[in-house]
């Protein structure tokens, strides 16, 4: 590969990075959420809050009819509709995490760069042909006002929600996901991990295996484990050895304690327990305190109406102890299958 950010000196620094902002897609889509949308917004609106207290959120959506209803109620909550922007750029879906671009800072700390991967909405599941536009809709309204952010396009599928760094040379993902052959089936795992090396600005690549029952992308890293400091990640665990996540998640504890960072150091891995099974119209859901969101000074976790709630605050408050940990109940917009971190992509503040 020639003329990629890695040779031009970007990367994409941590998520606990300063932002400039946070995208979002604005839900709208019925059948994301059979039968219950509208239970959705009451916690999504208040995340857009919570957002909007610390950083820039910018939404996409559908029409001008969308930005004034989505406006109304954002300003019922008492948003800082000031840190507010809508843009009329449709989606299918609300995962910006997956459709949204991947964010590149340089290392001479002078330019900036959007990274256009292909879309298949994991693997042909759904419709896909709006959000397949949203990174060059964004990138076109960044270049229109700075004319320095620079456009890559890798030619391959990779969704933000299933891979994970720490800023300094190391990114987690899952073969689940990224070696199934409904993403990139003519690619081996070396010609991927290159291409992770090569867009992400990254030395070494941590895979793990089996996602958690209910996940419908094949297993993203964001409900498995995730970086909390250069040296440190989360591990989802469940503790019950007759749930069908104890097995893979388990499993991926055991990599995770072996692994070995780019630095040299052992990686140092804390355990995050899982919540208590939840189910909608006899579906298991991939309910995960994992999907968490690093916002500016906070952490924006999702809750599930049980015990293991008020644990999950604790070790996220211990590893975060400058940042306030917020819980938002996600019971409802985790029948989308998905939760904060899937919603949202991060815009890192350019210096």
């Amino acid at each position: 590969m020639k003329n990629t950010p890695k040779e031009s000196g970007f990367y994409m620094p941590a998520e606990w990075s300063e932002h400039q902002a946070t995208w979002l897609s604005y839900p709208h889509n019925v059948d994301s959420w059979p039968g219950k949308i509208d239970t959705i917004f009451p916690s999504y609106h208040l995340f857009v809050k919570e957002l909007a207290e610390v950083e820039e959120v910018h939404i996409n959506v559908l029409d001008s009819a969308m930005q004034l209803r989505a406006a109304d109620a954002l300003q019922r909550v008492n948003a800082r509709m000031e840190r507010i922007f809508f843009h009329q750029f449709p989606t299918n879906d609300a995962w910006c995490r997956d459709h949204g671009p991947a964010f590149l800072l340089n290392h001479d700390g002078k330019s900036r760069a959007i990274v256009n991967w292909n879309h298949n909405a994991w693997g042909g599941k759904y419709p896909y042909e709006l959000d397949t536009r949203i990174p060059i809709h964004i990138y076109d309204w960044l270049h229109s006002h700075d004319t320095s952010w620079r456009l890559y396009e890798p030619g391959i599928v990779m969704e933000g929600g299933s891979i994970d760094v720490n800023g300094c040379g190391d990114l987690l993902t899952t073969r689940s996901c990224l070696l199934n052959p409904n993403r990139n089936p003519d690619l081996t795992k070396e010609q991927i991990e290159e291409y992770l090396y090569a867009y992400y600005g990254v030395d070494n690549v941590l895979w793990l295996g089996d996602g958690i029952a209910g996940d419908d992308t094949d297993g993203h890293v964001d409900d498995l484990a995730r970086f909390v400091s250069p040296d440190t990640v989360v591990a989802a665990v469940e503790e019950d050895i007759w749930d069908e996540n104890y097995a893979p998640l388990q499993q991926n504890l055991k990599t995770l304690n072996k692994c070995r960072l780019s630095s040299g150091k052992q990686l140092n891995v804390v355990e995050l327990p899982m919540p208590d099974m939840v189910f909608y119209d006899n579906q298991r859901l991939p309910a995960s305190y994992a999907n968490f969101y690093l916002a500016n000074d906070k952490v924006i976790f999702p809750t599930y109406r049980c015990l293991a709630d008020n644990e999950a605050a604790y070790i996220l408050e211990a590893l975060f102890p400058d940042r306030e940990v917020v819980g938002i109940d996600s019971t409802d917009i985790v029948w989308g299958l998905g939760s904060f971190h899937c919603l949202s992509q991060q815009q890192p503040r350019y210096r």
